[in-house]
């Protein structure tokens, strides 16, 4: 089996050790195990990261751009509200699952687990 290129298996949400399976079973939720090369995706654990990700990340983006928009032409908040809720709903599904996939495939590439004392 061969590796696959680590930014190719976070955009397409692919199994990190051999690149055919898919690691999502639907939007967010991780299967079991890969269907090609079966390797077990118990071992990885997200936790809260993409969450924080994407507010991070959505909220900067969304905040620069309400701020520019606001001082640029002062429009009404009914304008504000058109613009920023279906961007904010947008920019969420699609940095909420490149996140995770990102955290899971890195996971899986630094060999990343539990700490231990030794």
């Amino acid at each position: 089996m061969t590796s696959p290129n680590t930014a190719i298996a976070i955009l397409k949400g692919l199994c990190p050790q051999c690149g055919q399976g898919l690691l999502f079973d639907g939007y967010l939720a991780v299967r079991k195990s890969c269907p090609a090369c079966h390797l077990d995706y118990s071992i990885f654990d997200p936790g809260d990261g993409p969450a924080v990700f994407g507010i991070l990340i959505v909220g900067a983006i969304v905040a620069g751009l309400a701020l520019w928009v606001e001082f640029t032409w002062s429009p009404p908040i009914w304008v504000h509200m058109l613009l920023w809720i279906p961007l904010i709903c947008l920019l969420t599904f699609v940095v909420l699952r490149l996140a995770k996939s990102a955290l899971l495939v890195l996971q899986f590439k630094h060999k990343a687990g539990e700490g231990r004392l030794s």
